[in-house]
């Protein structure tokens, strides 16, 4: 038997050559693992990649060019927490793609060519803490109740998208918001947008970069920053709704004005028939 103090290293190198030889076993071709990490950045991948370990905590997927993510494969991943996809091709419709992953904490599709975000689309994340969706050049809509299940999204970021509007309610009733990045977007700055931003500068929400938050249109308030329009277009939404009461008010007095009018037509026509059928009664009476 030998000595004690050599069977110590043995076990060692053992025990470490276990956990190099667990680490490659189902890892996907050309991606790196680690101890419940999954790293297939800059890999060229055109699909979403297989024989990734069911025990998979964090998930990166960066700067590949995958356009679907596929929502069977990604529900065996029952324990995934963190996944990147950044720098892709994913577009369309994401409705029902997470449908398996409610323990994810972090979602990062930045850098993608998203079009809409609807109430399907991340409903069932409700662990979801941090939502990137910045940069997505097509991205033209978000639905009010788009982010109604995810209480807890503290970090949501959706600039330089082609967004023009959103509902003050899709971020208001986030109890736990703390930072939303809304810059480089096309926002329109009319009255119906007037409400988003009274909350803009009322809500101790952080919103980083906030001089790159200006307006698109309409033309004459272009490029001016939204932060700083609340006034101007309190104002101006204000006196446009003087206008429309004046006008209302106008139309009514009108309406009123014409209707007491033909009342007064009619009460007078049936004044002379009435008199005309008395006085023909009378000329009758004496007639006999």
């Amino acid at each position: 038997m030998g000595p004690p103090g050599r069977a110590q290293p043995l076990s060692l190198v053992f025990l470490l050559g276990m956990g190099m030889a667990s680490e490659r076993i189902g890892c996907p071709g050309g991606c790196r693992c680690q101890y419940l990490e999954v790293n297939c950045t800059g890999q060229q991948l055109l699909e979403f990649p297989t024989a990734i370990p069911l025990d998979t905590r964090q998930l990166i997927l960066m700067a590949n060019n995958i356009s679907y993510l596929p929502a069977v494969e990604l529900s065996i991943l029952a324990d995934l927490v963190y996944l990147d996809c950044r720098k892709n091709l994913l577009g369309d419709d994401l409705d029902f793609t997470f449908i398996g992953v409610a323990k994810l904490v972090y979602l990062d599709l930045s850098f993608n060519n998203l079009t809409q975000v609807t109430f399907s689309t991340f409903s069932h994340l409700l662990s979801l803490v941090v939502l990137k969706i910045s940069d997505n050049p097509n991205l033209v809509a978000i639905e009010k109740d788009a982010f109604a299940n995810n209480t807890w999204l503290r970090h949501l970021d959706v600039s330089r998208t082609a967004l023009t509007f959103l509902d003050t309610s899709t971020v208001r009733d986030l109890p736990n918001l703390r930072f939303l990045g809304l810059s480089g977007n096309l926002w329109h700055c009319n009255c119906s947008f007037l409400d988003f931003i009274t909350w803009m500068t009322e809500t101790n929400v952080h919103f980083p970069d906030a001089d790159n938050i200006t307006c698109y249109t309409p033309a004459g308030r272009h490029a001016l920053k939204v932060h700083a329009l609340e006034a101007q277009l309190h104002i101006s939404c204000l006196t446009q709704l003087y206008k429309q009461d004046y006008v209302f008010l106008c139309l009514v007095g009108f309406c009123i004005f014409f209707a007491g009018t033909m009342v007064a037509w009619l009460a007078g026509i049936c004044a002379v028939i009435y008199e005309v059928h008395i006085s023909k009664g009378e000329e009758e009476e004496e007639e006999d």
